[in-house]
């Protein structure tokens, strides 16, 4: 039985900068692609076809799951394209090729006949208190879907809404009717702190489902999107054949763009942002995948695909250099970041270390008591799959610097109980360590740490240290390595900025316990083990700071010089 979580996605405006591109499409064949624009914002295909958009062909892929007359399921984070994958299926299903001039289904697809397509998509349920409230919402968004192809609710107390549906939907002709469903589970999203109120929700979304399961026969085709699999919740327990496309190795790039597929369509793109960045067309593409590439949704873990929002909103406005897209617009929905607080959230020090999860695990359900905050992150994009080994261990990490840094950047707000570092005065690590002194870095550490949440965060140990600090350096952008091994032992934690390269060593002093001579030890340990002399970097900052348990801040600080 299943559950699948969805987190619900806005509209924003469309991008209509004009530019001529001639890309490659196979070996030995050339497609010209004239004014066409960048399709940022645009969810709905037969719109983006019209306006000359930039469409990445996605649709052989598309055939081969069209063409097959069953129910599917694919699971993808926010802001990949799962809207527009919904709308291209219902202009394919609706209109036939219509809308498909030049591309690959052009030549596959072989139907004639139109289908009456319900397309619905529940992340237009607004907010609700109650169940009540949420059933009058839910059934007039089925009502007035399937109102146009005949169905027509008349209240009845002796024949409900889902009732009347049933009958409706069992006098239709066989294979007459295609169901696409996106954000399919909104309205459960919200109820993901509220037992009670998911479990309502649940019980009336599943009647739904159920007419879906008892009138298999008029359906050609259905298609439904999410994030997560529950079980033990029956909403989908009737559709018991649904396909799931998820971790399937022939689909990993049916959304985002592989970067074949970047150089392919988007070429004259980014020469132009090459251009304005005065960067090598070729060094930006390579920062480009270091930022926003690397999603991984297959079980083989081959195919690395781009974020496309972020990629076509940096294409869309490069002089605003390489910032951060995704997580502020799909990868911070607040419901999400408040589970993630109350779970995955629970100890900074997590963030560094390697995160393993079975197979079996996260290509399967999970109780919602039980859910795993692993699965869940690998779900929602914040840890994507980066290799398969032993059969069923499959290893994880932030998929990018983009997501890396949103990750550290929840961390770091965990810490400070809801405020930025900037807000507690400790918003220009980045700056301090590329251009100031030890002192600085010294003085700014402590304006973070005075500000820790210690309740929720005490700092225990020199774990603690270094995992807080590691979080708030890389949630300005830096890359941070902690326990960064050499031939003689391993530092705690190292940070190229710039031309500079800073090694850091954290010692912890207890009440009674000596502060200078804890210093001294880290000074030697610094010195004695080699840290950082393997470098190429013109400028090595080697750097001992003793943090006191009792005072709550840093009290001694030292830089190592290195030996000419």
């Amino acid at each position: 039985m299943y559950i699948f979580i969805d987190l619900p996605s806005f509209l924003f405006g469309f991008d209509y900068r004009e530019v001529k591109i001639q890309v490659n499409r196979g070996e030995g064949k050339m497609v010209d692609i004239e004014n066409k624009l960048l399709p940022v914002g645009t969810s709905d295909f037969s719109t983006l076809r019209l306006r000359n958009q930039i469409y990445v062909d996605k649709t052989e892929l598309i055939y081969q799951i069209a063409s097959q007359s069953q129910k599917f399921f694919l699971a993808r984070p926010r802001r990949f394209g799962k809207s527009l994958l919904i709308s291209t299926f219902e202009s394919l299903f609706k209109y036939g090729l219509r809308d498909f001039k030049g591309l690959a289904i052009e030549n596959l697809w072989k139907e004639e006949c139109a289908y009456n397509v319900v397309s619905l998509d529940f992340s237009l349920i607004p907010s609700f208190s109650s169940v009540e409230v949420f059933s009058k919402k839910f059934m007039a968004i089925l009502s007035g879907s399937f109102s146009p192809f005949g169905f027509n609710y008349v209240p009845d107390p002796l024949n409900d809404f889902f009732d009347q549906l049933f009958t409706w939907m069992r006098a239709q002709p066989r294979n007459s009717l295609v169901i696409l469903i996106d954000e399919y589970d909104a309205p459960l999203t919200g109820c993901l702190n509220n037992k009670d109120l998911f479990e309502s929700v649940r019980a009336v979304m599943a009647n739904f489902y159920a007419i879906l399961k008892s009138n298999d026969r008029v359906l050609r085709f259905a298609f439904i999107t999410g994030i997560t699999k529950f079980n033990k919740a029956s909403i989908f327990s009737g559709l018991n054949n649904l396909s799931d496309l998820s971790l399937d190795v022939n689909y990993g790039s049916l959304l985002g763009y592989t970067p074949y597929e970047v150089e392919k369509y988007f070429s004259e793109f980014l020469s132009r942002a090459a251009k304005k960045l005065c960067r090598n067309k070729d060094e930006l593409f390579t920062e480009l995948i270091n930022r926003y590439d690397g999603f991984c949704f297959e079980r083989s873990a081959s195919i690395r695909v781009f974020s496309p929002w972020s990629l076509l909103q940096f294409l869309s406005s490069p002089e605003n250099g390489l910032i951060d897209y995704w997580f502020e617009s799909g990868g911070r929905p607040s419901v999400l970041i408040e589970y993630l607080k109350s779970h995955s959230l629970r100890n900074p020090e997590e963030y560094g270390r390697e995160k393993t999860i079975s197979l079996s695990e996260l290509s399967g359900a999970s109780d919602i008591e039980t859910l795993s905050d692993i699965g869940l992150l690998t779900q929602t994009g914040y840890l994507t799959i980066k290799s398969v080994r032993f059969g069923n261990t499959v290893y994880l990490d932030y998929p990018n610097v983009e997501v890396r840094t949103a990750m550290a950047q929840l961390y770091t707000s965990c810490l400070l109980n809801g405020r930025t570092a900037g807000e507690v005065g400790a918003g220009s690590i980045a700056e301090v360590l590329r251009e100031d002194s030890a002192e600085s870095v010294f003085h700014i550490l402590n304006r973070l740490f005075l500000s820790i949440d210690f309740q929720g965060f005490p700092v225990r140990d020199e774990a603690s240290v270094r995992a807080y600090v590691q979080v708030y350096i890389a949630g300005a952008g830096l890359n941070p390595k902690i326990e960064h091994h050499n031939a003689h032992g391993r530092s705690d934690l190292e940070v190229g900025v710039g031309d500079r390269h800073w090694v850091f060593e954290f010692k912890v002093v207890r009440k009674g316990e000596s502060k200078e001579e804890k210093l001294r030890a880290g000074v030697e340990q610094m010195t004695s083990k080699h840290y950082g002399e393997q470098q190429s970097s013109p400028e090595l900052k080697r750097v001992v700071l003793v943090y006191s348990i009792e005072e709550r801040q840093f009290v001694k600080w030292h830089e190592v010089v290195p030996q000419p």
